[in-house]
């Protein structure tokens, strides 16, 4: 299987996963005309496409693909029921695509029905798990988020984070303004840093590195409880999450 990532709008990536037939999957296409350039030069022929969620900047292309490639099968919650999906899918569904199976996850937060895509090692998870961050929560509690990024989480290390953006360089300068002297952290904003001043891509992540890069997954780390605990007691990790997610919300 081919990776590929499609640049979309100001800082977007549409995924496509294509075999040695050129038989691809296109997840959360929210603009056509990238998708049609890129299927005309690299000849592909589009089977399916996967949605996350319902914002437009992830379904704005679908009705245009579709009228292109109609027999293609659209899969997403049902809060994309009226976006274009033809096959509505839930946590715990299996949807096989390109001979390849993938489990459906729910991780609502971003939004209230939000979905994931694992086959492994490939993670497709929209706008809940970021490199170095995770999504703004406009429709779900942080409980739930942080019990959505629990399961990304506890995934295989290998597994590969397919996110719909970049964001790197500026979750990790949120994540130094908390734990400004912490090693992989900084280790790894110098190497962001770097790709992103030669306006190379910083994905997708390895979901070990992830752990330590990521502070939204080291709610039960005692070196950030540390930190934390320097402005606020909280006894509990979901409490944290909550406290990291107002303070990403408010830093510029």
């Amino acid at each position: 299987m081919n990776l590929n990532s499609i640049p979309a709008f100001q800082d977007n990536y549409i995924w496509v996963l294509s075999n040695s037939e050129g038989r691809c999957l296109i997840v959360d296409p929210g603009d056509a005309g990238p998708i049609l350039a890129a299927v005309a030069k690299q000849k592909w022929r589009p089977e399916a496409i996967f949605l996350t969620h319902h914002h437009q900047d992830h379904v704005g292309g679908v009705k245009e693909l579709l009228q292109h490639f109609p027999k293609m099968a659209v899969y997403g919650p049902a809060e994309t029921l009226h976006k274009g999906v033809s096959h509505i899918v839930k946590d715990g569904d299996f949807v096989t695509v390109l001979g390849q199976q993938f489990t459906v996850i729910a991780t609502p937060g971003h939004t209230a029905g939000h979905l994931c895509y694992f086959s492994h090692p490939y993670l497709f998870c929209g706008d809940t798990l970021f490199s170095g961050g995770c999504g703004r929560l406009f429709e779900g509690t942080p409980a739930q988020m942080y019990q959505s990024l629990k399961k990304i989480s506890a995934l295989p290390d290998d597994t590969l984070i397919c996110c719909a953006h970049e964001y790197t360089l500026t979750n990790l300068t949120f994540a130094k303004s908390i734990l400004p002297h912490d090693s992989f952290i900084n280790d790894y904003y110098r190497e962001v840093k770097e790709l992103r001043l030669k306006n190379q891509m910083t994905l997708p992540v390895i979901l070990k590195n992830e752990r330590h890069n990521n502070i939204f997954l080291r709610t039960e780390d005692p070196v950030l409880i540390k930190e934390i605990n320097k402005e606020t007691l909280l006894q509990q990790p979901e409490q944290r999450f909550a406290w990291l997610r107002s303070k990403k919300d408010s830093f510029s």
